[in-house]
């Protein structure tokens, strides 16, 4: 089963993250941009404030490929549990706001994209935080971390969610990280035992 965790910067994937690794310590936990030579051009696009929003996408895009070649198809065909810390919807919400105007209906375009290749999710838990708190939290440490931005991609997130309801378990990142922790170990398990 693919579990991915999916919301706005601050909003407490990485916390929840850590924790489900202490619940299911024998499931695979990897993370997008990867730590791989593409993540680290990818990482390398996030700092550059000129990077080519087109060019930065297929950045993304090739990095999504690779892990799912060497990480999340492997995992999988041994049956594992895999949980990803951000993953394909992170593209089409973030790279969906930033081509805003740049190509025509971007999020439809970047989910075409992948739709051919990638490994649709199980679960998504949607860590809920508004764009305001979002850029507070993260401080602004990079050009996708601004308020105003982070607006358009929280828009496309509830787009995603419209568009496959059944997928995603929203839990609100406002509330104490006991409570967000503890709603998110109950996804997974109610995932699980419905497998």
């Amino acid at each position: 089963m693919l579990v991915t965790l999916e919301g706005l910067d601050g909003s407490g994937k990485t916390t929840v993250a850590e924790a489900l690794r202490d619940a299911y310590p024998d499931a695979t936990f990897t993370r997008e941009p990867t730590d791989s030579w593409y993540g680290e051009a990818v990482d390398r696009s996030i700092a550059d404030d000129d990077a080519d929003p087109l060019a930065e996408l297929f950045l993304y895009t090739a990095d999504h490929a690779a892990h799912l070649s060497n990480v999340v198809r492997p995992a999988l065909a041994e049956g594992d549990l895999v949980i990803s810390d951000r993953y394909s919807d992170s593209r089409y919400a973030y790279q969906g706001a930033t081509l805003e105007g740049e190509i025509k209906r971007p999020m439809e375009y970047i989910r075409g994209v992948h739709q051919p290749f990638t490994v649709a999710p199980d679960l998504t838990i949607y860590l809920d935080l508004d764009p305001h708190t979002a850029a507070e939290r993260s401080a602004g440490a990079n050009k996708f971390e601004r308020t105003e931005y982070l607006a358009s991609v929280q828009d496309n997130y509830e787009t995603l969610i419209d568009l496959e309801p059944g997928r995603f378990v929203r839990i609100d990142a406002t509330r104490s990280p006991e409570h967000v922790i503890s709603a998110a170990e109950e996804a997974v398990e109610t995932a699980l035992d419905r497998r």
